[in-house]
């Protein structure tokens, strides 16, 4: 799987691009249907301590996009928000394909 990450607001990080690096690949294994992913992490001034750092990811796959964003107040959690989301519908894809 192809993985392409951009930044907003923010400086490129390692640590960050190896997180989510990881997690897709296991989304990779579960569901191998999955061609890019498409990761965007954001950092928006909010009133909120609870959010400002964004995780949206798109995934590349046959048939329609699959889309998830979050926000937290660490990147940790919301792309792992943003991965479980995407897990969920990957997964009702699947159960959806497999009656065909």
């Amino acid at each position: 799987m192809q993985i392409i990450f951009e930044y907003h607001n923010i400086s490129a990080n390692e640590h960050l691009e190896s997180f989510v690096t990881e997690k897709l690949n296991g989304l990779e294994e579960k569901y191998n249907i999955v061609h890019r992913a498409d990761v965007f992490l954001k950092k928006e001034n909010t009133t909120s301590d609870d959010t400002g750092l964004i995780c949206n990811i798109r995934l590349s796959l046959p048939g329609p996009r699959l889309f998830a964003e979050a926000t937290h107040n660490n990147f940790q959690s919301s792309i792992s928000e943003s991965i479980n989301d995407l897990e969920r519908q990957l997964k009702r894809r699947k159960e959806k394909t497999a009656n065909y």
